[in-house]
């Protein structure tokens, strides 16, 4: 049995609010955001279970779907959703990747932790949510596929698109026991698509994944360093992943995240000490251009780092050597 929701029947200022609570109530605890420039939002969500599957259409205004750091999942609350996008163009991102999925690709999301879903422009898109452990042994390379675009040109996902398309839509005049059959073989090609892609990107790919990951993140950092709101939770929260996982990621590094910030920003003080020595800017300035906001404490970590206070490095104008 299919049940619908529409924006249509509810008063305009209210829209917002009742959508996303049906879009919680029916898909999972995630944050519903209008698009900017959307004034008059509009929606329709139409859901139904077959088997181990919850089965959704969903038509909308652009808008964001999100989940951002916080309390971890209710119990037996273990759900992922392989998302097939039939109109428009989404950006998805998770477990720092990101990426573009177009009309007729294939996306997982785990939506137990941080993703960010977002549809720029009105959209159609279908959603298949079931339980990890449905995939069975493969539910632990799930990670794998989760921030990316899969092509349904060939493949595993060539199978899997208009099987997954025809028991979403709803429009299969297949009796109940064989709708029944078909999501068990959906769920069963599912989890073949997880290997298949999981062996395309696991190895060298993952590693390389990894560092072009964190090499983002420094870059992100390097960009807003002279925010004093800077942090690790900052950066995690920005990049769509959780503060854990963000530290579990920088494990293989010489340094934490905190760590980094902290240093890159000594170093730019420090240059900008030595570059202007006594005509630059009084040396508690310099600290708050570059993000630290108490003046003692740049004094004590300036002179950890380098072996002498900011002022003694200043005076020593060129015969110290930038760092």
């Amino acid at each position: 049995m299919q049940d619908e929701i529409s924006t249509a029947a509810m008063p305009r200022a209210e829209r917002g609010r009742h959508w996303e609570r049906a879009v919680r109530r029916r898909l999972a605890p995630v944050d519903v955001t209008p698009h900017p420039g959307t004034t008059d939002f509009e929606g329709t969500l139409v859901t139904g279970d077959e088997g181990c599957l919850r089965l959704l259409s969903m038509r909308a205004a652009p808008l964001r779907l999100s989940r951002t750091p916080g309390p971890g999942p209710a119990a037996g609350d273990d759900h992922v959703i392989l998302l097939l996008q039939q109109q428009g163009t989404a950006a998805v991102r998770q477990d720092g990747r990101e990426a573009a999925v177009g009309s007729g690709q294939l996306a997982l999301l785990d939506l137990r932790r941080p993703f960010f879903l977002d549809q720029h422009t009105p959209f159609h898109m279908y959603g298949l949510r079931l339980p990890e452990r449905a995939l069975g042994p493969s539910a632990e390379r799930a990670r794998y596929l989760t921030g990316r675009a899969i092509p349904t040109t060939d493949g595993v996902a060539a199978l899997l698109r208009p099987l997954a398309t025809e028991i979403a839509s709803g429009a299969t005049g297949l009796a109940g026991h064989v709708r029944n059959r078909l999501a068990g073989t959906v769920t069963d090609l599912l989890a073949t698509l997880v290997d298949e892609q999981s062996r395309r990107h696991d190895g060298t790919e993952s590693a390389t994944g990894r560092a072009r990951f964190i090499a983002g993140v420094r870059a992100h950092i390097d960009a807003r360093l002279r925010d004093p709101a800077l942090s690790p939770a900052r950066v995690a929260e920005a990049h769509g992943i959780s503060l854990r996982y963000l530290h579990v990621l920088f494990e293989g590094e010489d340094t934490t995240v905190h760590r980094l910030i902290q240093q890159r920003r000594l170093e730019e003080c420090a240059r900008e000490l030595l570059r202007r020595g006594r005509v630059s800017r009084t040396i508690s300035a310099v600290a708050r251009g570059w993000g630290f906001q108490n003046a003692a404490h740049f004094s004590r970590v300036f002179k950890s780092a380098y072996g002498c206070s900011p002022s003694e490095w200043r005076d020593a104008g060129p015969a110290r050597d930038a760092p």
